[in-house]
């Protein structure tokens, strides 16, 4: 049966990556307390005002961290170097966490990434509001 919970997910992970993968779920609650805590594509996920800011997985050989998007990775190329990527995900040690500097930088680009999706959806309503405004003349 698949995880509903995070705390369901990490039971099923063996150690030492279960232990890694609290850590991190540690320092993402301290630097987005107000996130709620979810699964998304069967995976942990924290979520705020409904989009996911963060996530993790365990595999067989590493650890991910998943912004759920491409973008946070693009932003912080120069930082993320040292670390094997896919276009989505970042990877890291089974028995080594990601540095909580670093999380809060991914974090803090995402939600930048968020903002400015909500700021072009909006301008785009209003430019499409003004445009039916001046058909209706």
């Amino acid at each position: 049966m698949a995880a509903t919970t995070i705390d369901e997910y990490l039971a099923d992970v063996p150690e030492p990556k279960r232990t890694t993968l609290q850590r991190l779920r540690a320092t993402i609650r301290e630097i987005v307390p107000a996130a709620t805590e979810a699964i998304s594509y069967g995976m942990p996920a924290f979520k705020i005002d409904g989009k996911v800011v963060a996530g993790f997985a365990a595999f067989k050989h590493h650890l991910a961290y998943f912004p759920h998007s491409g973008g946070p990775l693009r932003t912080l190329a120069t930082e993320l170097a040292d670390y094997e990527q896919t276009p989505g995900s970042l990877h890291f040690a089974i028995d080594r966490p990601l540095p909580k500097t670093l999380v809060r930088k991914l974090i803090a680009a995402r939600r930048a990434e968020i903002a400015e999706a909500k700021q072009a959806a909006q301008a785009k309503q209003a430019a499409q509001a003004k445009q039916a405004a001046q058909r209706v003349r």
